[in-house]
């Protein structure tokens, strides 16, 4: 089976890596173009790119994959089968009709749940009790082809966007070569997605970080493990970005009331009322500086109870 590979970042490497250790031809690996990054602006490669040339594998950097000279570049490889992960362009109906076995996608959830860009991080910021990976034909809509295989990952009490994001990797990439064999096998049975299931999710920003504290406890400490590592959680410290890395929520009484801001400050960690329960902080970041435990931040800065967090001071 000759395989053309579409992908771009670190979660599309496993795979890549996985088909090529069950001995299938890849004669493409498809990505997007290099990009400047970092304060020097240097041109860096991609993930997959990377994994590519290590192996020795043709590299394809269309700008936009649905110009017709992108379209003719892939017709010239006469794959059988299209695979892509995170690839970060859409495909068209000429491509998607392209290979024998047409185009199937690894897509971090469960289908019809979370279809879109940012899977991993909103199964945590919804409170979802369990992920997943589905391989899916690639049809014209975003997501909405139908079901060639799917494998659950439960989700842990303190799972964060970045260990979610490993453990899909690398069932993506279990899923993908055991998937492959079942359709050179012709053993599949496509599923059709039930549409009354469906939900989307949008791409992350950095806007989508900052903390509102009108919100309840419970989300905001969702919030912040669901945008870990990127764009992380953060609100403002006497005008200065203030980044939370890790809170707890710790149990209340149905009575108790707190004030807004901050009700109290102990050696390890702090105190934040919401709109509904307190965010029991432990380690943080403010602008400029390096993450740490609150224990350390309390040293060489002050906070009081009443005092506000927030743009607002």
């Amino acid at each position: 089976m000759r395989i053309v590979y579409m992908g771009t970042p670190d979660f599309a490497v496993a795979p890549l890596e996985a088909i090529l250790a069950a001995g299938y031809q890849v004669s493409l690996v498809v990505t997007q173009p290099d990009k400047q990054k970092g304060r020097g602006q240097v041109m860096q490669m991609s993930p997959v790119k990377e994994c590519a040339l290590r192996h020795n594998i043709p590299v394809f950097q269309p700008v936009k994959i649905r110009q017709e000279e992108s379209v003719r570049e892939l017709s010239r490889y006469e794959a059988d089968i299209f695979v892509v992960a995170a690839f970060g362009q859409i495909l068209s109906e000429e491509i998607l009709a392209m290979p024998r076995f047409g185009c199937i996608n690894i897509h971090a959830s469960l289908l019809p749940a979370l279809r879109g860009a940012a899977p991993i991080q909103w199964a945590i910021i919804n409170g979802d009790r369990e992920s997943g990976v589905t391989i899916q034909q690639m049809a014209k809509g975003v997501d909405t082809g139908d079901i060639l295989s799917q494998r659950a990952v439960p989700l842990a009490v303190k799972e964060t966007g970045e260990t979610l994001h490993d453990k899909l990797m690398e069932a993506g990439a279990g899923l993908i070569v055991e998937t492959l064999e079942q359709i050179g096998r012709g053993e599949i049975t496509p599923r059709k997605q039930d549409e009354a299931l469906a939900t989307h999710v949008g791409k992350l920003t950095r806007a989508m970080g900052l903390i509102d504290w009108k919100k309840d406890a419970a989300f905001i400490e969702r919030l912040l493990r669901g945008l870990t590592p990127w764009p992380g959680a953060y609100t403002f410290y006497r005008g200065r970005q203030l980044k939370i890395w890790e809170a707890d929520v710790p149990a209340q009484e149905e009575t108790d009331v707190y004030p807004a801001g901050v009700v109290r400050v102990e050696k390890d960690f702090f105190d934040v009322a919401t709109g509904e329960g307190i965010l029991r902080v432990r380690s943080l970041q403010l602008e400029g500086k390096r993450r740490m435990q609150v224990k350390e931040f309390l040293l060489g800065y002050e906070l009081s109870p009443g005092e506000f967090l927030g743009q607002e001071q």
